[in-house]
């Protein structure tokens, strides 16, 4: 008879959906491009941070909507018993660092790379373990800020090599300015942002049927306000003219102008976040993939639930993502070199690791699987001489 426990078993190396390896050669191509990224990133002064995998949940949750709630895996911590949840965004714990730990005065950059957990992936061809790296730029409330982080994305995804790249820009602070000159309440905001976000034309033309004209027209304006940098002249031309509106549109002008060489397209239906952007954001995309490789945006006050309300704008990549999108990495090549103690080996296989070659010593017994050794090369000794040829 079978026992219960069995009827659920599975093998042991089986991972959960959506949650996977990272193989040779993805695993180095993925490092090098975190070690590459992080240079570029210092280069321009920001400092490198690590947050810890989990937190105490009012920590990790703090001014989010309840959409990162929902991707947050739940713990119960056996020392303090209180609630825990590991990290699916690190953006608030950056701020958390900004707020409580450093405490400086003025313009702060961080700076981080790791991976985070989601409880459920974001659509069909995503991941729940996507890698992280990005930068966030405190203490400076200006345009001048977003466009350094804008210009800096743009510089990180050319480090990528990536090819065929393009930025979506839109601006939540226009949203809510819409929804405060309309005297909508906060049930009606959430309708019309998550039809907005999910471009959802028949949800939201739904939940706008009883407002005035004016602004009915102007929310459904949204959804058709999207394409190169001429939307924003027909954005003006479109859409009331009311505190808030006017502004993001000059901030939206500004940061169209500000990068030279990029392909920079409006959609002031571009929601996106996790619920504490509130001003420009910006997606980056490469070619003609539907998915972005990264996000971005302004979240001013964040750091509020630590003691300190900061101006705030970052960006972040997820490399998992950049991976997908690049060509298929080459194996890396090496040199095998005999085991043993010949005169001159030991010598010339550090001569020749610190000269950048990687080099792999043949344990004994293992020529006959020399075609899973990694290399392309061998390492012979030639008379007194050691020379290194074709492995064939």
């Amino acid at each position: 008879m079978t026992h219960p426990a069995n009827l659920y078993s599975a093998p042991a190396w089986l991972l959960p959906e959506y949650v996977e390896d990272v193989l040779p050669p993805y695993a180095a191509t993925l490092e090098g491009l975190r070690a590459r990224l992080l240079a570029l990133l210092n280069s321009h002064g920001y400092d490198y941070v690590q947050p810890p995998m989990l937190e105490f949940l009012d920590s990790l949750l703090s001014a989010a909507g309840n959409e990162l709630d929902l991707k947050t895996f739940k713990v119960i911590d056996s020392l303090s018993c209180r609630q825990m949840g590991v990290r699916a965004d690190i953006t608030p714990q950056i701020a958390r660092i900004d707020a409580h730990l450093l405490g400086r005065n003025g313009a702060v950059r961080l700076c981080y790379a790791g991976p985070v957990l989601h409880t459920r992936p974001d659509g069909m061809a995503n991941r729940r373990e996507p890698y992280q790296l990005g930068a966030e730029l405190f203490g400076h409330a200006g345009i001048e800020a977003d466009l350094e982080i804008l210009t800096l994305l743009l510089a990180a995804m050319q480090t990528c090599d990536l090819v065929h790249t393009r930025v979506s820009l839109g601006h939540v602070g226009l949203f809510r300015a819409l929804v405060r000159a309309a005297g909508l309440d906060a049930e009606t905001e959430a309708a019309l942002f998550t039809a907005l976000r999910h471009k959802d034309v028949p949800e939201l033309t739904a939940r706008v049927v009883g407002l005035e004209v004016k602004w009915r027209a102007a929310f459904l304006a949204l959804t058709e306000l999207y394409g190169g940098v001429e939307v924003i002249d027909t954005a003006r031309a479109q859409l009331p003219a009311v505190d808030g509106v006017v502004q993001a549109l000059d901030e939206l002008a500004i940061l169209a102008r500000g990068v030279h060489g990029a392909d920079i397209g409006i959609d002031l239906a571009d929601l996106r976040g996790y619920g504490y952007h509130n001003g420009v954001v910006f997606a980056g995309y490469v070619g003609g993939q539907a998915q972005a490789v990264a996000l971005g945006g302004r979240y001013d006050g964040t750091g509020a639930r630590f003691g300190r309300a900061r101006p705030a704008t970052g960006f972040s990549l997820d490399l998992r993502r950049v991976l997908d999108v690049m060509p298929e990495p080459v194996a890396t090549s090496g040199i095998l070199a005999p085991y043993g103690n010949a005169i001159g080996l030991l010598d010339e296989i550090a001569r020749l690791r610190a000269a950048g070659e990687r080099v792999v010593v043949e344990l004994p017994g293992q020529e006959v699987w020399r075609a899973n050794s990694g290399c392309d090369r061998i390492l012979i000794q030639a008379g007194s001489a050691w020379q290194i040829q074709p492995l064939i």
